[in-house]
């Protein structure tokens, strides 16, 4: 039975890490005697990553290099690699050592022991007191609101098997969503593997609005709660409503034209239910909207990516 893994280097303006993490995980799996591949996926970079990567393809025969057509964020270029890798097991690693290649062996000798979805988590959060309170804050949310379960510090890589690399290329679209979230949904039981984040000096490319796209595609594909959170609010809005309409005609009919002693002038009333109501159409037209936008997408047919080039060995 072959024994390759594929390993998805993700690369985006990588023009000054492309070769030390190409050295660093070859010499390390090479110690190590782990047969592998190196797929470099070029996420729409505007330096010389391409070129570098070029070049790195034309001196090592194990290693082959696509361009995706443009910037489609991390999770996308995760699923073009697994794509197109062919060995028996894969998993993504950064070009930026954010993940010790220590951690991709411990990963292997699990697959190797016959698990077949093995996630890495982070054990600690080191990224900044403002980064730490808000990460924390909305892991916590998922885990109370959505269908799946994430570590507290939140999961960052996975090794899979080739099967399960095969169901999820044969899966339903990849817009709008992560491989971990697939895997976590697939009803396989996954191994977790904590591992701690070195220190490196360099920025990360993950934009704020990278990070909220981020968020809202795995809140939004992983729940329907704020589908169900519409009908409860809809119908306790119904019923408080229907007690006060009923409260107000009896107090209409039966009283002096007074509410529990306060005059009625009308206006009053009239605003205040009319921006309470108003502010609950748009609350829940905007949670629908979410959802009609992901089937619009979904409907168009569009693929999630589009490999504009390849380069490597055949």
């Amino acid at each position: 039975m072959s024994k390759k893994l594929s390993v998805i280097l993700l690369s985006y303006n990588s023009s000054n890490k492309l070769k030390n993490a190409v050295s660093e995980i070859t010499d390390k799996l090479m110690s190590e005697n782990i047969e592998h591949e190196i797929i470099i996926v070029d996420d729409g970079s505007q330096d010389d990553s391409a070129i570098i990567a070029q070049n790195l393809s034309d001196n090592f025969s194990n290693i082959k290099v696509y361009e995706l057509a443009k910037n489609y964020s991390s999770p996308i270029a995760q699923f073009a690699g697994l794509s197109v890798c062919e060995g028996s097991c894969a998993a993504p690693m950064p070009d930026d050592s954010q993940r010790p290649i220590a951690h991709l062996v411990q990963l292997f000798r699990l697959w190797e022991q016959g698990h077949k979805i093995i996630i890495g988590y982070r054990s600690t959060r080191n990224d900044g007191v403002i980064n730490d309170i808000f990460s924390n804050f909305y892991y916590k949310i998922m885990n109370s609101l959505s269908d799946v379960k994430f570590p507290s510090h939140g999961t960052d890589g996975y090794l899979i098997d080739r099967e399960i690399i095969d169901q999820l290329n044969n899966s339903g679209s990849k817009r709008n969503t992560t491989p971990v979230l697939e895997l976590m949904q697939m009803g396989y039981n996954p191994l977790w593997l904590p591992y701690e984040r070195p220190a490196v000096e360099s920025k990360s490319r993950w934009t704020l609005k990278k990070k909220l796209k981020l968020a809202s595609d795995t809140f939004f594909g992983s729940t329907n709660w704020p589908l169900r959170m519409i009908t409860y609010l809809g119908f306790i809005t119904f019923i408080l409503s229907s007690v006060l309409a009923l409260a107000i005609v009896f107090a209409k009919i039966f009283s002096d034209n007074t509410l529990f002693g306060f005059p009625i002038q009308g206006w009053a009333t009239t605003v205040v239910l009319i921006t309470i109501f108003n502010g609950l159409i748009m609350l829940c037209i905007g949670i629908l909207a979410q959802y009609l936008w992901r089937i619009f997408e979904e409907v168009k047919g569009r693929p999630p990516f589009i490999i504009k080039q390849k380069k490597g060995h055949e």
